[in-house]
């Protein structure tokens, strides 16, 4: 498939714009390893393949087991993720569905005790900042491929 815009040279200033709170994301106390997991779900959900390629790439360069990410799209019938990671996974799949049921409050109470306000307020920006990148690589056809995870990834091994 050929790519139909190269956004980041289309509009820098708003690539830019991503990655400052891309970077946010990154920094905001929770786990490497659960971001990984939520930013792979969203990407399934919205069959963004450029994202899933680098997400996937860079949770197995720190560390993350080949099960589990294969396991990923079936993770309520899979013994292989946490109480809090279950939580994060469903709370993913509701807010990047949020058109079909507008998150239920049943989802929200089974997804609260797991997670301070902080971290559930940080959790959610995630969710949205991969449908942002989500949307913008599936609207214009980002091939995947062809990411490599950082050296600073690999040195983590």
């Amino acid at each position: 498939m050929d790519a139909r815009l190269r956004y980041a040279l289309a509009a820098p200033e708003a690539r830019k714009a991503m990655f400052q709170l891309q970077e946010y994301v990154n920094t905001c106390g929770l786990e490497s390893s659960l971001i990984h997991l939520v930013d792979m779900r969203a990407s399934q959900i919205n069959g963004c393949a450029f994202c899933l390629d680098m997400h996937a790439k860079d949770a197995r360069a720190e560390g993350e087991s080949e099960q589990r990410l294969y396991l990923l799209s079936a993770w309520r019938e899979a013994p292989f993720y946490s109480e809090r990671e279950r939580a994060a996974l469903e709370w993913t799949e509701a807010v990047t569905l949020v058109a079909e049921d507008h998150i239920p409050d049943e989802v929200y109470e089974r997804v609260r005790p797991h997670f301070t306000d902080k971290e559930l307020a940080n959790l959610t920006l995630v969710i949205c900042t991969i449908n942002a990148w989500n949307r913008l690589n599936v609207a214009f056809r980002t091939p995947a491929g062809s990411y490599r995870p950082s050296q600073a990834a690999h040195s983590a091994d």
